[in-house]
């Protein structure tokens, strides 16, 4: 009798399982099957409240209040619906003209994602391999040494490289490549002296940068740098197009993103926010000048593939949709979902996650590392974040930020100008995640 109860009950147990795995299957039919057409929807549709996100919304209010911040667009979706478009602020207070969605901004390093994108193009169609010697498509780097201290007499040391920089470390930051920003460095003094940043080309970047040593021995190291801009370099040779080219044909023109690009055109140029830096008070300054030497009036010569293109909010949530889908938005297939999974994919060695490497808000640490070209929350309660696993990311110089998350399929955006951060500038992407996860209250709707 005991063995029949027993039988009796597990069947029965079973019988849930099978059961709720049934649903739980049904459910993600349904939201796969979803018109992921970036359509607005309700946020209660979407799994978020309403009342909830109005605590997003006070958040960014309270720093444009605080006039940390001129102004901020942000754009959230889920299941490929928009549930969250809303501008704060101004994008110039002197002519008191306010923020607007479709302001466009400097998106900076936010270019990187998309220029790996362009990178990941050429690799479906087998014209590169990660671990192939960069060299095999720069020839000029062929002979590249390895910087290794200053001597008594002050000279540079050089030595080899203990094996050829590779293709999948240019892709992670981990080549040997730096940017040029800390000039108490001699090699990055090199960069400052050879105006690396300021070339007439992509052609005169490259011949100058075969002429500076790396920084430290390919792979041991995670240090930002030039990497993208020559990957720039590189889709270019690969391709045989302008980079511009490439991308406006390959990216932009299929996902309809028609306000990014490498410049504003005239007729677009009241929609630029103005940029603006802290002064030593935090206080809001305009920021005089070409920014990081770029100017963004005219085509460039040298398009930054790391850093010099402009968009919107909501282009570059067609961008980051496109990657949360797989690689695909609007019947317009850039990528398989297999590459896809392959750049937001963490590539880094444990003994680079320390905590020891990073740039800006960017900290290589246990839980979080690096992709191609964008970092990626391989375990977010390690690194201390609400986000889902896998969620992946980047940001830019002057403040813009994004992040997707496939495990809770939602895309954040967020877009501001304020170069150079400084006293008073908030964590924006710190702030933004707490108050879009505690507003998202049933995540498996």
């Amino acid at each position: 009798m005991k063995n029949r109860s027993l039988l009796s009950f597990m069947l029965a147990l079973l019988a849930v399982v099978l059961v709720g795995g049934l649903r739980n299957q049904c459910h993600a039919q349904e939201i796969g099957n979803r018109a992921r057409d970036l359509a607005m929807a309700r946020p209660e549709a979407e799994g978020f409240s309403s009342q909830r996100l109005e605590r997003l919304d006070a958040a960014m209010q309270n720093v444009v209040d605080h006039k940390r911040l001129s102004g901020i667009v942000i754009v959230l979706a889920r299941h490929g619906k928009i549930v969250h478009f809303r501008a704060f602020g101004k994008k110039d207070l002197a002519s008191d003209a306010p923020m607007e969605n479709d302001t466009i901004f400097r998106v900076f390093s936010m270019s990187k994602p998309i220029t790996s994108a362009a990178m990941m193009i050429l690799y479906e169609e087998g014209k590169w391999n990660p671990e192939d010697p960069i060299s095999k498509y720069i020839p000029e780097f062929a002979h590249l040494k390895v910087f290794n201290g200053i001597d008594k007499n002050g000279k540079m040391m050089l030595e080899d490289p203990i094996h050829a920089p590779t293709m999948r470390e240019l892709m992670t930051h981990t080549a040997g490549f730096t940017y040029g920003f800390a000039p108490a460095d001699p090699v990055d003094k090199m960069y400052q002296d050879q105006r690396v940043l300021e070339s007439s080309n992509l052609q005169d970047m490259i011949n100058k940068l075969s002429r500076i040593p790396l920084l430290y021995q390919p792979g041991t190291r995670w240090v930002y740098s030039l990497s993208v801009d020559i990957q720039g370099y590189i889709v270019q040779k690969l391709s045989g197009m302008p980079l511009a080219d490439f991308m406006r044909q390959r990216i932009f023109e299929p996902l309809r993103m028609k306000d990014t690009g490498f410049y504003v055109p005239k007729e677009k140029w009241s929609r630029l926010a103005t940029l603006y830096t802290g002064n030593k008070g935090g206080e809001l300054v305009p920021f005089t000048g070409p920014a990081l030497g770029l100017d963004f009036s005219k085509p460039p010569t040298m398009p930054s593939g790391g850093g010099g293109l402009v968009s919107t909010a909501s282009d570059y949530l067609r961008f980051a949709q496109m990657l949360l889908n797989g690689g695909e938005l609007d019947g317009a297939r850039i990528l398989a979902p297999a590459t896809v999974k392959l750049m937001s994919s963490n590539h880094l060695h444990a003994n680079l996650m320390t905590g020891q490497f990073g740039i800006g808000l960017q900290r290589m640490r246990p839980g979080f590392g690096y992709g191609y070209d964008m970092a990626v929350f391989t375990n977010p309660a390690l690194a201390d974040n609400p986000v889902g696993k896998g969620t992946f990311l980047w940001d830019g110089a002057a403040g813009t930020w994004f992040w997707i998350d496939p495990q809770y399929d939602l895309v954040f955006v967020g877009m501001i100008q304020r170069l150079g951060g400084g006293p008073g500038m908030p964590n924006m992407e710190e702030l933004s995640r707490a108050t879009t996860y505690q507003a998202l209250v049933d995540p498996g709707k």
